[in-house]
């Protein structure tokens, strides 16, 4: 990440921080920019293990409280597949997600700006948001079946 990459990133953060009622610290702007680092959808865990790197008096309660108010914030999303570790995942478009059985890797899948006409919600139901998780083998893992 370049410098005004960085600069717009740490502006965007505040901002959002700050409306979601949230103070920027140097432990959120540097747990967000891991996530961003690297967007392979990580476990809290490893996101402490990654922050623990180049900040290493971080615990793992600051990197939980971090996450949360990112979440709260709507600059991450918690994805739940199964009954896996919640991993988090900072792309905020609308998006589903592909997990692959072999290596446990999770990828974005773009979908289509509509549901598609076969999904009928119960009369009186608006949807906000949808997810939906698709489940197989990546393109890596498939070759090393062959």
């Amino acid at each position: 990440m370049n410098l005004v990459e960085k600069k717009t990133m740490s502006g965007d953060l505040n901002e959002r921080l700050t409306t979601g009622g949230f103070r920027s610290t140097p432990q959120r702007e540097h747990v967000y920019s891991v996530l961003l680092q690297k967007r392979d959808h990580p476990t809290a865990e490893e996101v402490f293990i990654r922050t623990k790197k180049t900040m290493p008096d971080i615990s793992m309660a600051t990197v939980y409280n971090c996450l949360d108010a990112l979440v709260k914030c709507g600059l991450a999303r918690q994805v739940t597949l199964d009954r896996g570790a919640t991993r988090f995942c900072p792309n905020m478009r609308e998006h589903c997600h592909f997990y692959c059985d072999s290596c446990d890797t999770v990828f974005d899948v773009d979908l289509p700006e509509k549901p598609r006409p076969g999904i009928t919600l119960p009369h009186g139901f608006k949807a906000k948001h949808y997810e939906v998780a698709i489940h197989g083998i990546c393109p890596e893992c498939a070759k090393k079946k062959k």
